[in-house]
C-alpha cells in the first residue's frame, strides 16, 4: 500500500518538498538579507495551510475557528519565548539572521501534514466530513502558521530597534 502511495503522489508534490528542504537548509546558516525577505517563508506557509484547508474543509465555522486559536495561541508563545535572532547586517538595508534547523523542522511539519491528511482523505473519504478530523488537521496548521507568525513579528520588533543605519529597508 506504501508503494502505492508513493507513486501515485504527483511529480509537483516531490518539487514542493524539495524546495522546502533547501529554503530549510538555507535557513540553518547564518545569513544577511533584506527585511522585506522575512515574510516570505511565513507567507508561503500560511498559503500552502490556507490553501489545504480550503480544499479539505472549506474555510468557516469550527476548521477556520481550531485554526485561528491554536495560531493565536502558539504565536504568542513564539514571540514571547524565543531568543533574539536578529542582528545588523553587513550593509544598509540588511540584517544579519542567526540560522536555525527550526524553520526546517515547520516546514516538513506543514508538508507532511498535508500529505499525511490528503493521503488519509484518499484512503477514508469519510473523514472530510469528520469535524473533530477537519479540527485537528486544522489546528496543526494552525500551530504551525501560528510559529511563523510569532517568529516573523519577533523579527520585525527586533529590527525596528536595530540602529536606524542598519535597519533601513532597501528600496
Amino acid at each position: 500500500m506504501l508503494t502505492q502511495i508513493l507513486t501515485h503522489t504527483p511529480l509537483y508534490v516531490w518539487a514542493i518538498l524539495a524546495f522546502l528542504v533547501h529554503r530549510g537548509t538555507i535557513a540553518m546558516r547564518d545569513r544577511d538579507m533584506q527585511i522585506r525577505r522575512l515574510v516570505i517563508i511565513p507567507a508561503a506557509m500560511l498559503v500552502l495551510s490556507l490553501q489545504d484547508m480550503n480544499g479539505k474543509f472549506g474555510l468557516g465555522g469550527w476548521v477556520l475557528g481550531a485554526w485561528a486559536l491554536a495560531a493565536t495561541a502558539t504565536a504568542l508563545l513564539a514571540g514571547w519565548s524565543a531568543t533574539p535572532r536578529i542582528a545588523p547586517g553587513n550593509a544598509p538595508g540588511q540584517v544579519r539572521v542567526r540560522g536555525s534547523r527550526m524553520p526546517l523542522v515547520m516546514m516538513m511539519a506543514v508538508f507532511f501534514t498535508k500529505y499525511i491528511a490528503s493521503v488519509t482523505l484518499a484512503v477514508a473519504p469519510q473523514l472530510g466530513h469528520d469535524a473533530l478530523f477537519a479540527c485537528a488537521v486544522c489546528a496543526l496548521f494552525g500551530v504551525f502558521n501560528g510559529w511563523f507568525a510569532g517568529r516573523l513579528v519577533r523579527d520585525l520588533v527586533a529590527c525596528s530597534a536595530l540602529p536606524r543605519s542598519s535597519a533601513a529597508v532597501a528600496a
